[in-house]
């Protein structure tokens, strides 16, 4: 899989060996070509039991070209996964709320340089780590030379982090009568990227500016006019039972799934995940952005928002390989090229041609329970896969997003 390998070099192989071994499910045979291959490939990864149930779907600009679904949504129950399962997908919510910001930054209400404390009051004078000792937890803190921009904070380049992404967040621990409302910052803002929380505080910006809830927001300005019907923080309760149940992948190899937990309804939302979403829903919002920010006559952004969005926005810094920290939620991860793309405003941007799938300039990102998605605006072709289990970058998940990508192509070349 080339979005999201496996930090380590032995799971890197690992996933490339499961990558080529799908790849060969999926294009076996004179009798399977084109989405009958796809199907096979889905079908073979779930009997090998690689992945508990997987959902995919692809379009062009036109409409869906590629959907298919194997395996379950619920194993106890013995549910298949259909078509218009509905799933967690986590940090694909931030490309979301990124398209929002960039609403609202059309509409000359916010501006990406704008130093983010003239929205909140906590971003302001942000303190950073000087050192932070891994076995005493005994840390230094100095004064940020540079203000967090609202930028920064969409670009994961704020210095703030995950825990899952930074062991000195995961251990840190403030002395008595410390608070810090956002980080301490493990880096000066612009000098680094690191997977953050960042769009979390962007979707309070929107929720500050519109004067509405992210859920009221998405709505009415993204979600309405996509008919994107069947997305939103809090499932509907007549809806509930299309909800995919989680699994987690055990040192053996096999699945536990989760206990169903029931319906809570969402009163506070978080621009950084936490949607619910099905395939269809989401492949309509990349067709949006593969057509210049409208669909089916429905203007979403401009296509100079969309372009802007799709630029490099961290200059010469470069996106890099990360350690998980809890490896349980995630596994290591690196992205395309390591240490060489770049991220634009929601999305990591593919630098460099990928042999058999993605154009150079390509977007993508996933979420957590192994959702990915990515949008070629040169070849005009985009995916979203679905998956619904920990930890994140699984080598198996990336095996078969990575051979579903690449059938994709063969499809799209075919047409």
């Amino acid at each position: 899989m080339k979005l999201l390998y496996s930090g380590r070099a032995r799971l890197s192989v690992v996933a490339l060996g499961l990558a080529v071994q799908m790849v060969g499910s999926f294009a076996r045979g004179a009798a399977a070509p084109g989405r009958a291959a796809i199907d096979e490939g889905l079908r073979a990864a779930v009997e090998r039991r690689d992945v508990p149930g997987v959902l995919a779907m692809a379009a062009d600009r036109h409409g869906v070209i590629y959907q298919g679904a194997a395996g379950l949504a619920e194993s106890q129950g013995s549910r298949a996964l259909t078509m218009d399962a509905i799933f967690r997908i986590a940090s694909m919510t931030k490309a979301v709320t990124s398209v929002a910001l960039m609403q609202l930054v059309a509409e000359g209400r916010v501006a990406l340089d704008d130093p983010a404390e003239k929205y909140f009051p906590a971003l302001a004078h942000p303190m950073v780590f000087e050192s932070f000792d891994a076995a005493t937890h005994a840390y230094l803190l100095r004064p940020a030379r540079t203000a967090i921009t609202v930028r920064h904070l969409l670009t994961h380049t704020s210095g703030l982090g995950y825990p899952f992404t930074s062991a000195i967040l995961r251990d840190f621990k403030p002395k008595e009568g410390e608070q810090y409302p956002a980080g301490p910052l493990l880096f000066e803002p612009g000098t680094q990227w690191l997977y953050g929380t960042g769009i979390d505080w962007a979707g309070r910006l929107v929720e500050k500016l519109s004067g509405r809830t992210l859920e009221e927001y998405f709505r009415e300005r993204i979600f309405a006019p996509l008919g994107m019907a069947d997305t939103f923080f809090s499932v509907p309760e007549e809806k509930w039972a299309r909800v995919v149940n989680v699994h987690d992948r055990l040192p053996n190899g096999s699945f536990q799934e989760r206990a169903r937990p029931a319906l809570t309804p969402v009163t506070t939302y978080n621009g950084g995940g936490g949607l619910y979403s099905t395939a269809g829903d989401y492949i309509r919002f990349l067709r949006m952005l593969l057509n210049g920010g409208e669909l089916d006559g429905e203007k979403i952004l401009s296509k100079d928002a969309v372009a802007q969005m799709s630029q490099n926005h961290i200059g010469a810094v470069n996106v890099r390989a990360l350690q998980s920290a809890l490896p349980l939620q995630s596994a290591d991860f690196t992205f395309v090229a390591d240490g060489h793309d770049k991220w634009g405003i929601g999305f990591l941007i593919t630098t460099d041609h990928v042999a058999g799938k993605r154009s150079a300039g390509s977007m993508s990102w996933g979420g957590i329970n192994n959702t990915y998605f990515w949008w070629d605006p040169t070849r005009g072709v985009a995916g979203v896969i679905l998956m619904q289990f920990y930890p994140f970058a699984d080598p198996k998940a990336l095996g078969v997003y990575d051979a579903f990508e690449r059938g994709v192509y063969q499809l799209a070349g075919a047409r």
